[in-house]
């Protein structure tokens, strides 16, 4: 005779292999969505998050007035291989970083502005361009390339602090006399 082992049917085990096989299955499922969820996208787009950023031309332009400070403007695109090496530089440079938070109107920008004033020759990327608060794009204010005037290369960081503070300079000189600017 055989000792006191309680009998489970093997309808009872099957439903709990589905359930914990379902279990499994549900929780899987539920990462694998959280990984493909992204960040939240702040108008930085990863050019400097200490940096304050305007989300239009049309804001920066009229805080460039409202502050008496120049608007530098980056176009670039999210998958371009060029546009992400620059970024990886701009952050990493500390000069560009500090002047873009204190002294500058800061737009970055994914699609193209209306103002053909910002491509003075022609719509690539990237490019880096300033306008002042007298809505005058300093077109004279160019990098190293006869190609293409106002692209950075990410070892061209040094030149485009230059050029950052030219921008400012100029703005001072040009316009510090002026209150009614």
């Amino acid at each position: 005779m055989p000792c006191n082992v309680r009998h489970i049917p093997h309808t009872t085990i099957m439903q709990h292999w589905i359930i914990c096989v379902l279990f499994l299955f549900l929780v899987f499922c539920d990462v694998s969505t959280q990984r493909k969820k992204k960040t939240v996208q702040t108008l930085s787009r990863g050019w400097g998050d200490d940096i304050t950023w305007v989300q239009t031309y049309e804001e920066g332009l009229s805080k460039a007035i409202e502050n008496k400070k120049p608007l530098m403007v980056i176009h670039h695109l999210e998958e371009c291989q060029h546009s992400k090496a620059l970024k990886k530089a701009f952050v990493e440079h500390q000069s560009i970083q500090r002047l873009a938070k204190s002294d500058f109107i800061m737009l970055n920008l994914v699609h193209e502005t209306t103002d053909t004033n910002l491509a003075p020759d022609g719509f690539y990327v990237p490019r880096i361009l300033f306008v002042d608060p007298t809505l005058t794009v300093r077109a004279d204010i160019a990098g190293k390339y006869a190609n293409r005037m106002y692209t950075y290369e990410p070892n061209d960081m040094d030149f485009l602090a230059e050029n950052m503070m030219k921008a400012k300079i100029l703005l001072k000189d040009e316009h510090g006399d002026h209150d009614d600017l």
